[in-house]
């Protein structure tokens, strides 16, 4: 199996695209695996910022029929023409797709460095691709290793103490542009009850503002305030809180876009200036909102431009942290990839051995003699095998398994076939398994009853 990635995210594209890119995100996985034989699983991670494709393909040979099939996939979806599609992904195969990953989970891609959100968003990820079905064995210790490579950038870094993150840096921002700092004061409107809604009214608590309401289109906002607190907007209400606020926030992502009118018409009695932050990928608020009076609007790219530099010893660590992780990943895939080559060797030669066994067993049967035999024969296949086994595991720790299946197809003539997911993975030493001895040359068919522990010499 080989890993490979599609990336879209703030850094080669515009948020606009990444945002058309992201219809029907949920659906992509599932829809891959059932348009192409090429896509094994496939996670999408999905952010305010980014639109990401995880995908293991069945062999190398399969990785641009799997790129093609997820980008006709988007472009259903999304409406955008496979071209367009295709020119707008960065794709990543081998170490890089881990590097990637990790880097993305520990927030050293985010717009915000060391941002918190992003590590759970990785996490749900692998979630909803395990809940509908899309997720295999290689995508789920790929997410899970990068979980793993986040809590230790967080544990031994500085990144982990700063508690940053978009929806934090946002605030700050508003806090510096309004005429009063004190968010104790301020009427705030939030749009959204997803999950970034959430983030956003625990940062805005941890500011001391206490007079927030909540509105969704969807009509969660009831059941958002019922754990969270705030107070439940309807849409007849709407209107005269967003005429009393302060701060309005959106994170609905809805298709409702707010024009600049409606703000313009409810505003229009009150002299308050109005901040007005749009953390949703796909806008909740029409950019034109920017050019009223006594309005100021914070964007994705407001935050991206906003945020703070990190201090240069913490990225290095985090970096150095990301590296060896991803290394150490990919060393474990090949060394898994690995595993069916060792098991056709031990296959092959114990096939050698079991034959052999029949002849003698033919001739001498379950004596003393034949056990002697088999004994001797065991040992030298264990060790005949041990540097082979060995050799194995460090042409693939040099990603050379290529190398080392070739070399048993010509020595041998063994194909080495990928072994059955649900398998075990061939231990790295030890004797090959005995196989039964029913009929093993035995006359009479019956087992014969070999003491594989070396024999007492007969006198």
């Amino acid at each position: 199996m080989v890993l490979l990635s599609l990336v879209a995210t703030h850094s080669n594209v515009d948020l606009e695209t990444v945002a058309r890119l992201s219809v029907g995100a949920p659906q992509v996985p599932s829809a891959a695996l059932a348009a192409d034989r090429s896509v094994a699983g496939a996670v999408v991670l999905a952010t305010c910022n980014r639109f990401e494709i995880y995908a293991e393909a069945p062999s190398e040979e399969d990785v641009e029929a799997a790129r093609s099939a997820i980008v006709a996939t988007i472009s259903e979806y999304s409406g955008i023409p496979e071209q367009s599609v295709s020119s707008s992904f960065e794709t990543h195969t081998g170490q890089d797709v881990a590097e990637h990953l990790f880097a993305v989970g520990a927030g050293l891609d985010s717009a915000v460095i060391g941002e918190r959100e992003i590590a759970g968003q990785v996490r749900r990820a692998l979630i909803e691709a395990q809940g509908s079905g899309a997720a295999s064995g290689g995508l789920v210790r790929l997410f899970q290793a990068a979980s793993r490579t986040a809590k230790d950038v967080g544990a031994q870094t500085a990144l982990g103490s700063r508690g940053r993150s978009i929806v934090s840096v946002a605030i700050e921002l508003a806090g510096d542009i309004s005429e009063d700092p004190d968010w104790s004061t301020k009427s705030v409107v939030l749009f959204g009850t997803g999950a970034y809604a959430g983030a956003t009214m625990a940062a805005l608590k941890d500011k001391g503002c206490t007079d927030i309401s909540v509105f969704s289109s969807s009509g969660r906002a009831e059941a958002f305030v019922a754990s969270r607190g705030g107070t439940a907007l309807t849409a007849a209400r709407l209107p005269e809180a967003m005429r009393q606020a302060d701060v309005v926030i959106g994170c609905s992502g809805s298709d409702a876009r707010i024009d600049a009118a409606d703000i313009e018409r409810v505003r229009e009695a009150c002299d308050r200036p109005l901040v007005i932050i749009d953390l949703a990928l796909s806008h909740d608020f029409d950019p034109a909102v920017a050019n009223l009076d006594a309005v100021e609007l914070i964007t994705l790219e407001s935050v991206r431009a906003a945020a703070p530099e990190e201090q240069a010893d913490a990225l290095s660590r985090a970096g150095d942290l990301v590296r060896e992780a991803a290394r150490s990943f990919e060393e474990q895939q090949a060394t898994r990839a690995m595993n069916a080559a060792i098991v056709a060797l031990r296959q092959h030669t114990q096939t050698v051995l079991d034959a052999e066994m029949e002849r003698v067993r033919a001739q001498h049967g379950c004596t003393a003699a034949a056990e002697e035999v088999e004994f001797a024969l065991r040992r030298m296949v264990r060790q005949l095998l041990h540097v082979p086994t060995v050799r194995a595991r460090e042409l693939a720790a040099e990603g050379r398994q290529d190398d080392y299946t070739a070399a048993l197809e010509a020595l041998y003539g063994i194909d080495v076939l990928p072994a059955p997911s649900a398998a075990p993975a061939a231990p790295a030493t030890g004797t090959p398994a005995a196989a039964p001895h029913a009929g093993h040359g035995h006359p009479d068919g019956a087992a014969c009853p070999v003491n594989h522990e070396r024999p007492a010499q007969s006198a």
